[in-house]
């Protein structure tokens, strides 16, 4: 599809909450990119303007006014499908924020649309785009690790109540359809995906007995992918503890205080070595010819610069839109992490395994 060229690339962001907020400032900091509009119901009622851009009520007053190279959409979930549907119906490519959809069944709508129209979709799994990810990506394609064996993976951290975090807007975060599996296993998942291959089954345990809200709070969940890897993940969102990708990484800096230096949220172990991240700690034997637990493994740690996933994801998303680049996590990606969470929901409910392929 053809796209036109311009100086800078002008982008609209519909949803001004947490998300989309940062997705504005990102743009409007960009080199290439231009804030072009935000579509925002309770702003438009409130400002003709934000930022030095018009604000309107929905997409298709945007699309009838001012058509953008690209949107963002980081509206609540239950409003993606309908919102991606529209961008590609104007032939617009579009920003995702994840879960891509509510139900497996409407991502489907969406994946299929987009395919038959030729329209990209980008999923908002900024975490493909950390550059921690990236080069554990990279160390386990090399063959280093050798066939993958097993992952250990954890999320483990605690969500104040105090901070309004489950209440007035944010209130269903207390019921199904919240819950930490769909909210932060979703990108867990994208994570395991990238770098142990499919999951084609998974069993789990969940819990709600701190918190007692309708969704679990604690979750323990082992998975079975399909190149003969196994792997375990421990997920709460109320726990004292600072095992988390947003702890251990430090690429958020509103977890720049509580950053936890040399600890690490996973565990990669292949037949030939192993890796932790976000350490970048490398243990392969000496000899892959001479492998034993006798043997010792030599030890390295592979260098990484730390940039902020969100900024590189938006840049990312300017080269989607001019056509210089493919999604890295496609509509269909996306579809496939929110199948594998909803496998998950349904093993711990079901208490047996769940087959997700």
């Amino acid at each position: 599809m053809q796209r036109k060229t311009r100086s800078k690339t002008r982008i609209a962001v519909a949803g001004a909450g947490q998300v989309g907020s940062r997705h504005i400032e990102i743009i409007s900091g960009s080199g290439q990119l231009q804030l072009s509009g935000i579509v925002d119901p309770a702003l438009a009622y409130e400002r003709g303007e934000v930022r030095g851009v018009p604000v309107y009520e929905s997409l298709a007053e945007l699309f009838a006014k001012d058509r953008p190279d690209g949107v963002v959409i980081a509206t609540p979930h239950r409003l993606h499908v309908e919102q991606g549907l529209e961008c590609i119906a104007a032939g617009v490519p579009a920003l995702i924020e994840k879960p891509v959809a509510h139900s497996v069944e409407a991502g489907l709508r969406l994946c299929e649309a987009a395919e038959a129209a030729d329209v990209p979709i980008l999923v908002g799994h900024h975490r493909r785009h950390s550059a921690i990810m990236a080069k554990a990506v990279e160390i386990t394609d090399s063959g280093v690790l050798g066939p993958i064996v097993a992952v250990m993976g954890s999320f483990l951290l605690y969500k104040a109540e105090s901070e309004h975090y489950y209440d007035g807007l944010h209130a269903w975060r207390r019921e199904v359809g919240g819950g930490p599996l769909l909210i932060n296993m979703i990108h867990e998942v994208g994570n395991l995906r990238a770098l142990c291959g499919e999951i084609e089954a998974v069993q789990a345990f969940s819990s709600n007995a701190n918190r007692h809200f309708a969704v679990e709070d604690t979750a323990a969940i082992a998975l079975r992918f399909a190149g003969g890897a196994l792997g375990t993940f421990i997920l709460s969102d109320t726990a004292a503890s600072d095992h988390s990708w947003e702890h251990t990484v430090g690429e958020d800096l509103s977890f720049d205080g509580a950053h936890a230096d040399d600890v690490d949220c996973y565990h990669l172990t292949g037949a030939l070595g192993s890796l932790s991240i976000p350490t970048m700690r490398l243990r392969c034997f000496r000899d892959p010819a001479d492998r034993s637990w006798h043997k010792p493994l030599e030890r390295s740690a592979v260098a990484v610069e730390i940039a902020d996933p969100l900024e590189r994801q938006m840049e990312h998303f300017g080269e989607v839109v001019r056509g210089a680049a493919k999604p890295l996590v496609s509509a269909r990606d996306g579809l496939q992490n929110l199948r594998v969470v909803e496998a998950i929901i349904k093993a711990a409910r079901a208490g047996s395994a769940v087959s997700v392929l």
